[in-house]
């Protein structure tokens, strides 16, 4: 152990131990000026930090140091009841600050309890409680604040992440901060009574065993009671001062010195105001003029001099700004942050603020901060931040959705209606402005308020703009994950999977592949809109088949195969069979002959009027077997899977292609048609 611990654990040890064992007066007074230097030190410290949890450990530290001078007390009480003397600390308490006058010493002793206990405790356990309360109250806004922050790019991940837990961290302070107030109130309390017994007891221990007079033994006990209470009493008084400094101290840039001077000298105006108050009160009042008119003139000069300081620093920031903004149109670096491309920009018309403006009602940054999170579960990457703005350029009704600075997706919303997707049998009383659903393409109207519980009624689909909104960028997202996810994202993926399986990435990376290696596999994963969240999957794939190839497309073909189980379950619902269309066996093999084997990778060479027909087969099977079900897979052999995929991709994006490995072996296929030439 460290010896900063080792001397903690000491000094609660040596606490318990007071509390048991006499201890020697010269002991009682070397604890007595630490006791004192605790409270001086503490107090300077709540004074210079500049928000409440650079200290955060003063509640712990309340508790021991409360326990340290009760310790003390049952000391010191042990000795005068026991020895009839407390030590020289306690004794020139009670001589000299008192002047030896026992009643001043109480009178003395009691305002300073009264001014513990009634102002400066109860003010602090009040601020206690309520800052606890208030601090409890406000986390879920803060959170909201920060998910809005950081979906809008304002904040990083791990700036997130720091806010988050300062946040907790406030919480508990706060909270323990309500409990430890209760700590200064119980020893103010607590101090009254021991004065008590001290000097019940003592005159009676005096009086009985020592054979004293009443007043001798009074004048003796009194003055050692009253100097014990003065030496416990003040630094109390000066850490309940502290407590009240700590929980009533708002963050700021500077200590309390700075805050006050910086704050109470912020008008130099009213310097002047107040000094020549207090000169007119000499002036009109029997006050003593010498102290007013100097009093008054020192303010009035104050406030001279800050105001000429305050012109002067004016004029030097003028002077900075010029020459700042000179630099930065002389400097050749003043354009490039104007280089910087976001991965996903969302950009709206004016009429549409509404939708992103939180003072407007507007949840569009909530909803894309579940977006994100929904695609992480979905897709298994990290969607990177969405960047939201306006744009006068659009029209006032207008969105678009931009992929690395490349516009791939625009809409057009109506705020005050709501969108309606007819069942398939239209209600022609259901009238609006006709238009497409942007994600699907789905033919749709735009209606009104008064309309929305009759479409309903008839079995539209009615959704509010902003989940038009959230569903249209969704389906981009997911379009465009392989786009998304570059060398970068795919080392933080590979870094978080190590943390768990670190055996695996060590064998995968770097020797058997690249990280840009790694990229390519997942974005053609991405791309055919499978998952890459089973990461350590993917990975013991890789890690059997990295050493027999480096061919990314062949490493993805066998990524697939090992997910096998995942890509069934996407295509087909619980105990429900997966209708496919196969490709004829001429079909395949003229593929097979067809694809050309080079030194940078394999592609298909197809006849052009091949390609043709074997597409024109294929779109006519699909529309056949519609009728037997929406969802139709391609299915062919693993050799030929993924020169299929490329024949078809262009025009037939949405069509899944799935080898004869890719399928569970308890899955039930049903084929609705073969594709032939």
């Amino acid at each position: 152990m460290k010896a900063r611990d080792i001397s903690v654990l000491a000094g609660v040890i040596l606490i318990i131990a007071m509390l048991v064992i006499p201890m020697p007066t010269f002991m009682l007074d070397f604890f007595i000026i630490v006791n004192i230097s605790l409270a001086l030190l503490i107090i300077l410290i709540a004074m210079n930090t500049t928000q409440p949890l650079q200290f955060s450990i003063f509640p712990s530290l309340l508790l021991l140091v409360t326990l340290f001078r009760l310790g003390l007390n049952v000391s010191t009480t042990r000795s005068i009841l026991s020895k009839g003397d407390a030590g020289n600390v306690v004794h020139t308490f009670g001589e000299f600050v008192v002047g030896g006058n026992i009643l001043v010493g109480i009178v003395v002793f009691f305002i300073l309890i009264i001014i513990q206990f009634i102002v400066i405790t109860k003010g602090s356990e009040r601020v206690s409680e309520v800052a606890a309360r208030f601090t409890l109250d406000a986390m879920p806004g803060k959170q909201m604040s920060i998910d809005a922050d950081l979906n809008a790019g304002m904040i990083s991940d791990r700036e997130a992440k720091e806010r988050r837990e300062t946040i907790e961290r406030e919480a508990d302070f706060y909270g323990a901060m309500d409990g430890a107030s209760k700590f200064v109130k119980g020893d103010a309390i607590a101090g009254i009574i021991i004065v008590l017994i001290n000097m019940l007891f003592g005159i009676i221990i005096g009086m009985v065993q020592m054979g004293l007079g009443f007043g001798e033994s009074a004048e003796m006990f009194t003055r050692m009671t009253v100097g014990d209470g003065l030496v416990s009493q003040i630094p109390a008084l000066i850490i309940s001062t502290a407590t009240g400094i700590i929980v009533t101290r708002a963050a700021s840039e500077g200590n309390l010195g700075f805050d006050i001077s910086k704050q109470l000298l912020a008008y130099p105006i009213m310097l002047f105001v107040a000094g020549g108050t207090i000169i007119m009160l000499g002036l009109f009042t029997p006050i003593n003029d010498f102290f007013t008119i100097t009093i008054g003139g020192l303010l009035s000069v104050g406030g001279y001099l800050l105001l000429k300081a305050e012109r002067e620093q004016k004029e030097k920031e003028e002077v900075v700004e010029e020459d700042i903004q000179t630099e930065q149109l002389k400097s050749p670096e003043s354009v490039v942050n104007l280089l910087q491309i976001d991965p996903i920009e969302f950009e709206f018309g004016y009429s549409l603020i509404p939708l992103a403006d939180t003072s407007q009602g507007g949840d569009l940054l909530d909803r894309i901060v579940m977006i994100r999170r929904q695609l992480a579960l979905e897709l298994g990457m990290i969607v990177p931040v969405v960047r939201i703005r306006d744009n006068i350029q659009l029209q006032p009704n207008e969105y678009r959705i931009k992929i690395k600075g490349s516009q791939v997706a625009k809409g057009e919303l109506l705020l005050d209606h709501y969108l309606a997707m007819s069942p398939g049998i239209d209600d022609e009383e259901i009238t609006g402005i006709e238009t497409v659903e942007p994600a699907f393409g789905l033919p749709a109207i735009w209606i009104g308020e008064e309309m929305k519980e009759r479409a309903e009624f008839s079995g539209y689909t009615v959704v509010d703009p902003p989940s038009v909104v959230s569903t249209h960028l969704t389906e981009i997202i997911k379009k465009h994950a392989h786009e998304l996810i570059g060398r970068q994202e795919t080392k933080q993926l590979v870094e978080h999977l190590k943390e768990s399986y670190p055996a695996i990435v060590e064998e995968v990376t770097p020797d058997a592949l690249t990280i840009g290696e790694i990229q390519k596999v997942l974005s053609k994963l991405l791309k055919e809109r499978i998952s890459i969240r089973n990461l350590a999957i993917i990975f013991e794939t890789l890690a059997d088949f990295a050493k027999m190839t480096k061919d990314t497309d062949l490493l993805t073909e066998y990524v697939r195969q090992g997910l096998s189980r995942q890509i069934s379950k996407s295509y087909v619902a619980e105990n429900e069979p997966l209708h496919v269309i196969t490709l004829g066996g001429s079909v395949e093999k003229k593929i097979a002959d067809s694809v050309q084997q080079t030194e940078h990778g394999n592609y298909l060479s197809l006849d052009p009027h091949d390609s043709q027909s074997i597409f024109d087969s294929i779109t006519r099977e699909l529309e056949s077997g519609r009728s037997f079900d929406q969802s139709i897979v391609l299915l062919c052999s693993p050799a030929v899977r993924m020169y299929v995929r490329q024949l078809i991709e262009r025009y037939l994006p949405d069509v899944a292609v799935l080898s004869y490995n890719e399928l569970e072996p308890e899955l039930e296929v049903k084929s609705v048609g073969v594709v032939n030439i």
